[in-house]
């Protein structure tokens, strides 16, 4: 089952406290990184995959499909 968009930020949230900490070792920290990195790309999809669905929403209030 795929994490929610929130599920996603909470987890970026907590990658960057820890990486925020100093005590990290630096092999930790940049899978940290890496996992980071991720999340903030797919969140980053669905904004952009969203964005583009409102932007379909026609004057009236239909919603049109999007097939992006």
């Amino acid at each position: 089952m795929d994490k929610s968009f929130e599920e996603k930020l909470d987890e970026l949230e907590s990658l960057v406290k820890q990486l925020e900490s100093e005590n990290v070792p630096l092999k930790e920290a940049v899978e940290l990184y890496t996992q980071a990195n991720k999340l903030l790309k797919e969140c980053g999809d669905e904004l952009n995959d969203t964005k583009e669905l409102i932007q379909k929403i026609s004057e009236d209030g239909a919603l049109e499909e999007f097939n992006g």
